[in-house]
């Protein structure tokens, strides 16, 4: 029986149809897909008066972490500036920190912001709340260094795409569970946030060819998760797992309709709103996974992106 999927809107199909698919991932096909050169950042900022900055910061076991930080060259320093803190996707297996890293240079654009990306370590190498310490360890470094680096202290945004999404939530939780750092806001692109992959939308997209299926899926968890059984999965690493979404600053969560993660972020937002939090929620009609880091081009990618800037100006001001 073929399962009914969302139609995909009519533009994307049609860039979708020159990319190549794939079903599965694997350590054959990762290796592969690492081996790939990495986003060509200084072609993103060769347009740009960016001043960049490369520092390591020490994860809590020792080893460095590298962010790279971005700053509107010749801006008014009398003002602090708003700051991003990025943490990219890549299924929790791949990618580095200038991944979709365009997302957060249309914001230093748009807002003067500072831009610090975060390249938190990888699994399967790294496993358990590696990940999202690290991306903690990063999160403590800029807080604490905000005066040097021009930041508001006030103004500081959590974001991510996929899996960065997924260790924005995390890493929100723990800032919220330890006391801080303060988070003015979490942006949550496409989030995977569910380690059980076992909603209506990751059923919905299995046994099929796609950008991130449900078994491409279960392999990233499966690689993060390393030995861990279900019980002793920390909410840090799965975040639909916590009991408790009080506290958190304002959210925006955005997914496609035609995408595995549609599910788990609808309830994210649906458990934010439960518990007295405010959250923006849009799932794009036609959508697939990562569809706006893919084709910015395209229609519904443009309107994406700009609602997502226009909810971070109204909370910024």
């Amino acid at each position: 029986m073929t399962t009914a999927r969302p139609a995909l809107d009519p533009e994307l199909r049609e860039l979708l149809a020159d990319m190549p698919l794939m079903s599965r991932l694997d350590a054959e096909v990762l290796a592969h897909l690492r081996a790939l050169p990495s986003t060509p950042i200084d072609s993103l900022l060769e347009h740009r008066q960016v001043d960049r900055r490369e520092v390591t910061v020490p994860a809590k076991d020792g080893v460095p972490i590298p962010l790279s930080v971005l700053s509107p060259a010749n801006a008014d320093r009398s003002t602090a500036a708003p700051c991003v803190y990025w943490i990219h996707g890549g299924g929790m297996v791949m990618g580095d920190r200038f991944s979709q890293i365009d997302i957060p240079l249309d914001w230093l654009d748009r807002f003067g912001a500072v831009v610090v990306s975060v390249d938190h370590r990888l699994a399967p190498e790294a496993t358990g709340t590696v990940l999202v310490d690290d991306c903690h360890q990063g999160l403590l470094w800029v807080a604490e260094h905000a005066a040097e680096l021009g930041i508001d202290p006030a103004r500081i945004v959590v974001a991510g795409a996929s899996a960065g999404g997924g260790l924005a939530a995390g890493v929100t939780l723990l800032a919220r569970d330890l006391g801080g750092p303060a988070i003015a806001a979490q942006v949550l692109i496409c989030p995977m946030l569910d380690h059980r992959n076992s909603t209506t939308s990751s059923r919905q997209y299995a046994g099929t060819p796609g950008v991130w299926t449900s078994e491409m899926n279960a392999f990233g968890w499966r690689s993060v998760l390393g030995d861990l059984t279900d019980t002793e999965v920390s909410a840090y690493i799965s975040p639909a797992l916590a009991e408790d979404l009080s506290g958190l600053p304002d959210t925006y969560i955005d997914t496609g309709s035609a995408e595995v993660f549609r599910d788990e972020d609808t309830d994210y937002a649906t458990r934010i709103w439960a518990a007295g939090g405010q959250a923006e929620l849009h799932v794009w009609a036609g959508g697939f996974h990562g569809f706006d880091a893919l084709y910015p081009q395209a229609r519904i990618s443009a309107t994406a992106r700009r609602t997502r800037t226009d909810w971070l100006a109204r909370l910024l001001a």
